[in-house]
């Protein structure tokens, strides 16, 4: 009955008969990871930069990363504002996880080969990351979505995303960066 045949044609070649894996039962649990975050209210501010369109997650992100480095552009970013941290803003989302990714600093100076952007005030919660980059702030994306959100607490306003880069050896186990979300409480 369960495959449709009586026994006897089993031996038949062109008969299908149905397979049932074993069942067996897994259990997720979240949760287990706590998320330390603080709260800043910041006022807007210009960033200065280079810019692409990519996808979300995206290897051409990393690629930026290089280029900058190759082609001069991260030099000149910190020569327009040498005590400021290099950003990494995600911006214009789309639907279809399409975005802006821009590699540069908080300045007020401006240069034509460069993009400039106005990121508005906003209340941040800010998100540390710790390990080799780009897997550690990765991991604090995945974190964020899968686990702060989901509580219901605050809301992404749509304003720009941040990754907030000091200086230090960003392959090191211990090197420190930051991930700023925008948010209004629920």
């Amino acid at each position: 009955r369960l495959h449709g045949i009586p026994p006897s044609s089993v031996k038949n070649p062109d008969v299908k008969l149905k397979l049932y894996p074993r069942l067996s039962f897994t259990i997720s649990i979240k949760g287990d990871i706590g998320m330390d975050y603080k709260i800043v209210e910041k006022e807007s501010f210009k960033v200065i930069g280079k810019s692409i369109e990519t996808k979300e997650m995206s290897p051409d992100i990393s690629k930026l990363w290089l280029d900058i480095w190759q082609d001069g552009t991260g030099d000149k970013l910190c020569s327009l504002a040498p005590e400021m941290p290099m950003l990494g803003i995600c911006y214009d989302v789309k639907d279809d996880e399409t975005m802006k990714y821009m590699i540069g600093v908080e300045s007020s100076a401006s240069d034509t080969e460069l993009t400039e952007l106005v990121i508005p005030k906003s209340t941040w919660a800010v998100f540390e990351s710790t390990g080799p980059m780009p897997t550690a702030i990765q991991e604090v994306w995945k974190l964020i979505y899968s686990e702060f959100f989901p509580q219901g607490i605050y809301k992404h306003t749509g304003a720009p995303e941040l990754e907030v880069y000091p200086d230090g050896d960003t392959q090191s186990q211990d090197y420190r960066c930051e991930v700023w979300i925008p948010v209004v409480k629920t």
